[in-house]
């Protein structure tokens, strides 16, 4: 487990997407997760969508499902599970930006729901969920057995969860620790990131039986060249964003160079990206 230097809070992650909001937003839309190429030429929009849709396949959503969406983002990903899916979808984030923007984007809409919060203390109830959804939000958890004993309460007996997560390759050397991962990790705002042989160890102690896990980083890394170029193409164009970088009270200016660190340690493969689905034991 690689971990961040800095001791991050809930309100740091917080803090980070609501400061980062208006550039999230504009350098990669609604969806606050990589992009998922299938085929070369795919436009970002539909590479963001595929990734939703692998999700969903794994999570065996279908109409009338219930969903929880741990980590809900903007709730670009709940919308599609409700209104193309039909499933009942409850989401969760911790951004008071976020949950706005969530909640103003269909007024009066009772799916999705948002509940602006920490997923380590939801008021759920036990058991009311046919699938937990968390896709890149796992990483910004503290603690990681917490994020899966909650996921464990939520979900059925025979339920299904789906993670999607940033991973650092098993074996990471000292020199990709110090000057790749933890930076990111600090930058990013995630107390850590596992590998995938941790997470897998996550899913059975929380009671899951893990029956897919998939390495994704071929097919997600373009995600991080679009990004820096778009926000190279907007920093020479919108006054608002050199104004930022040079601004000393930005706390999170510095996610400007993570950008380019994270392609860096995709291009090497510090960093990789799997998608990990399991099955919630039955009870004897």
């Amino acid at each position: 487990m690689i971990e961040s230097r800095l001791h991050l809070s809930t309100d740091a992650v917080a803090h980070h997407y609501d400061e980062l909001d208006r550039f999230y937003r504009e350098i990669w839309g609604e969806h606050v997760h990589h992009g998922l190429w299938l085929r070369r030429g795919d436009p970002p929009e539909k590479a963001t969508r595929q990734l939703v849709d692998l999700v969903a396949h794994h999570a065996e959503v279908k109409a009338g499902s219930r969903v929880c969406d741990a980590g809900c983002g903007y709730g670009a990903a709940a919308r599609i599970l409700a209104g193309e899916l039909g499933a009942e979808v409850t989401g969760i984030t911790l951004s008071p930006a976020q949950f706005r923007f969530a909640v103003q984007t269909a007024p009066g809409s009772s799916n999705p729901s948002y509940l602006l919060g920490d997923w380590l203390q939801n008021p759920l109830p036990d058991e009311s969920f046919d699938s937990v959804i968390a896709v890149e939000s796992s990483e910004h958890m503290p603690d990681k057995p917490a994020f899966f004993a909650q996921a464990r309460r939520l979900v059925r007996p025979g339920g299904r969860l789906v993670i999607c997560s940033w991973l650092a390759r098993e074996g990471a050397s000292a020199w990709e620790d110090r000057l790749l991962l933890e930076p990111i990790c600090r930058e990013g705002r995630m107390p850590s990131i596992g590998t995938a042989a941790e997470y897998k160890r996550f899913f059975e102690s929380a009671g899951f039986v893990v029956d897919h896990f998939e390495d994704l980083s071929a097919r997600v890394k373009k995600t991080w060249p679009i990004c820096a170029g778009r926000f190279v193409s907007n920093l020479v164009r919108k006054p608002a964003y050199l104004k930022f970088l040079l601004n000393g009270h930005s706390h999170n200016r510095i996610f400007a160079l993570t950008i380019f660190r994270i392609w860096l340690a995709y291009n090497i493969g510090s960093i990789q990206y799997g998608i990990f689905a399991g099955r919630k034991r039955q009870k004897s």
